[in-house]
């Protein structure tokens, strides 16, 4: 649960900066809606940041980022998450 912990609140942090609602895991939307943010991290594009970062890097970010999917999954297993 580390993982999703530290997503969620990495994206919450942004969120307050921008003035937009926190994200929350207790509905099955906003699990849909965290699910969702995840898989669009998950994109190669944005995995490696358009060739911006190391191998090394993208491969540290993929490891967090598919651990977060995973712990969500155990959550909720009806979420989708097409990068996984």
């Amino acid at each position: 649960m580390k993982k999703l912990q530290a997503f969620i609140k990495a994206e919450n942090d942004w969120r307050k900066i921008f003035g937009n609602p926190a994200l929350t895991i207790e509905t099955p939307e906003g699990r849909q809606q965290v699910a969702d943010l995840i898989d669009i991290q998950l994109s190669p594009e944005n995995l490696y940041c358009d060739g911006e970062i190391s191998h090394t890097e993208a491969q540290m970010k993929y490891r967090m980022l598919s651990g977060a999917a995973k712990d969500l999954m155990k959550i909720d297993p009806n979420v989708v998450i097409y990068e996984i």
